[in-house]
């Protein structure tokens, strides 16, 4: 069965995630789970997520999660507009929620940084290289 979708494909927060996905080197998007996913290989970034409390789904649907480096992992967790999200918090995963208000150059490190250890070396040293620029 199919997920249903998830996110307004309108919506001007995603707009920018894939604005700022969408400029590191081979990043593709894809729909899984019924929420935006950007890959390369492996998907280093989803738009939307949610937590199990009390045995009730609670969205967060203005959100990204990204896999931080388990030295970042707590200090990122600890951030009040954080969250550990289903299945994936598990795997070293966190949420992050955004508004128009968040401060996006942090959101773009936490994208990169995400990128950074799930995309293939070659990737990563193509975005390097275009850094040194």
């Amino acid at each position: 069965m199919a997920h249903p979708q998830m996110f307004d494909d309108q919506d001007p927060l995603l707009a920018r995630v894939r604005e700022i996905a969408g400029k590191l080197p081979g990043s593709q998007e894809k729909v899984s789970h019924g929420r935006p996913a950007f890959f390369t290989t492996k998907v280093f970034c989803y738009y939307g997520g949610s937590v199990r409390v009390a045995g009730n789904w609670v969205r967060h649907p203005h959100s990204i999660m990204v896999l931080a480096d388990s030295s970042d992992r707590e200090a990122l967790r600890e951030l009040p507009d954080s969250f550990v999200p289903a299945y994936l918090g598990p795997s070293g995963w966190t949420g992050i929620d955004i508004t128009a208000d968040t401060d996006w150059a942090e959101i773009g490190e936490l994208i990169e940084e995400s990128y950074r250890l799930t995309a293939p070396k070659r990737r990563v040293a193509e975005l390097d290289a275009r850094d040194r620029r």
